[in-house]
């Protein structure tokens, strides 16, 4: 706990570099039952006996996008981020929470390299549609923007220099 609270500072600093310049996001919260139909069927289809708990719709550079958390059936809480395109709703990342020291060694060793002492309080493992997937590292005290993120795909692992655009 002590390292933990002794490194977050490290990374909080690196907030300001990495992630500078992040576009704005409206953001309404939206209840289950009033989510569009398209979008509950996408959401069952990828998950199927998912029970939906909350939902947001986000606004943010022309586009629309619905988070959709929710817990699969054996008890895993998972969340879909839905972006509309022509007037259909596809998902475009899968996000779940996961311990640091799970994340691949080269995502913690480029973390590392960017921010020096990294220890996250929260990560986020976030699945892109086309397999990419993005760390989301969050600092103490900074509950609602990463950090840092870290690409990783076919074994490379890179800091991103701007937010992620999902």
């Amino acid at each position: 706990m002590f390292t933990r609270l002794m490194l977050a500072p490290a990374l909080a600093l690196v907030a300001s570099a990495a992630l500078a310049g992040a576009p704005e996001t409206k953001i309404t919260t939206v209840a289950a039952a009033d989510l569009p139909p398209a979008v509950i069927a996408v959401v069952k289809a990828a998950a199927p006996g998912l029970v939906i708990k909350e939902a947001e719709l986000k606004a943010r550079e022309n586009r629309r996008y619905f988070d959709v958390e929710g817990v699969l059936p054996d008890g895993a809480e998972i969340e879909f981020d839905l972006l509309e395109k022509d007037g259909r709703w596809e998902i475009v990342e899968t996000q779940r929470d996961i311990a640091w020291v799970s994340a691949p060694q080269a995502v913690r060793d480029a973390a590392t390299k960017a921010a020096h002492a990294v220890a996250p309080v929260r990560v986020i493992e976030s699945t892109q549609n086309n397999g990419l997937v993005i760390y989301e590292l969050f600092a103490a005290g900074q509950p609602k923007t990463p950090a840092l993120e870290v690409s990783w795909k076919n074994g490379v692992a890179k800091v991103l220099a701007e937010a992620w655009p999902h």
